[in-house]
C-alpha cells in the first residue's frame, strides 16, 4: 500500500516588522507550540488548533510596541502560505466547512469554501479584551482577512449574540478550526478537485 502523502508544510517570513515561522500538519491531533508575544491570540491560536485537530507551531516576533496589527496580520499572512501549500492541488478534499460553536452567552457560525477564490465575510461585533494592551475584533478581521487571502479560501464569520467580549472571539475561533477542519478532510468519493470544473 502506498504511504499517504504528508498535507504539512512549514514556513518562515521576515520583514523590518516581524519575523514569523509556522507550520501546519492537516491530519495532526491538535498538538500546539504557538508563541507570538501576544497572549490572547496565542489562546485563539491555541482554540482553533485544538478544535480544528491540527498539529500547529507558531512562532513570531514584531513590533508590538507600536501594537499587534502587524503581528497578528502576517500570523494571518503565513498561516495561509502553509495552508495552501499543505492542501496542494486540494484534490480529494470535501472543500466546504460549516461549525456553529457556542461558548457560554456567545453563539459563532463560520462557513469556509476551499475555493481558491478568496473573500472574507466577518459579522462580528465590535469587542475588545483589555489585557496588556488590547487586542479587538479589528485585529481578528485582519488576521482573518489574510489568512483567507493568502489560503484561498472563502470564510464566512456569523455571531449571532452574546455579552461576553472574550466568548464571543472564542467562539469564532473555535468555529473556525471546527469548519476548516470538515473541510480540508479527504473524501473517497471526491476523486479530483471538488469542482463541476474539474479543477480549483
Amino acid at each position: 500500500m502506498p504511504a499517504k502523502p504528508s498535507r504539512s508544510a512549514s514556513l518562515e517570513r521576515k520583514t523590518g516588522e516581524t519575523a514569523i515561522r509556522v507550520q501546519l500538519n492537516l491530519d495532526g491531533g491538535g498538538a500546539t507550540e504557538i508563541q507570538t508575544g501576544i497572549a490572547f491570540f496565542d489562546h485563539m491560536l491555541t482554540l482553533f488548533a485544538a478544535h480544528g485537530f491540527f498539529d500547529l507551531t507558531v512562532a513570531a516576533t514584531g513590533d508590538l510596541a507600536v501594537d499587534f496589527h502587524h503581528t497578528v496580520e502576517d500570523v494571518g499572512l503565513v498561516l495561509g502560505d502553509v495552508l495552501d501549500q499543505a492542501l496542494a492541488e486540494r484534490k480529494g478534499i470535501r472543500r466546504f466547512g460549516h461549525a456553529v460553536t457556542p461558548m457560554d452567552d456567545a453563539l459563532a457560525a463560520v462557513t469556509v469554501d476551499l475555493s481558491k477564490r478568496p473573500f472574507l465575510v466577518f459579522n462580528v461585533p465590535e469587542v475588545t479584551i483589555g489585557s496588556a494592551g488590547h487586542f479587538d475584533s479589528g485585529l481578528v478581521k485582519e488576521f482573518f482577512r489574510a489568512f483567507t487571502t493568502r489560503g484561498g479560501l472563502n470564510l464566512h464569520a456569523n455571531v449571532a449574540y452574546g455579552d461576553n467580549d472574550h466568548h464571543i472571539l472564542e467562539a469564532v475561533f473555535k468555529a473556525a478550526g471546527r469548519a476548516l477542519s470538515q473541510a480540508v478532510a479527504m473524501d473517497a468519493r471526491v476523486t479530483a478537485a471538488r469542482s463541476t470544473k474539474g479543477v480549483l
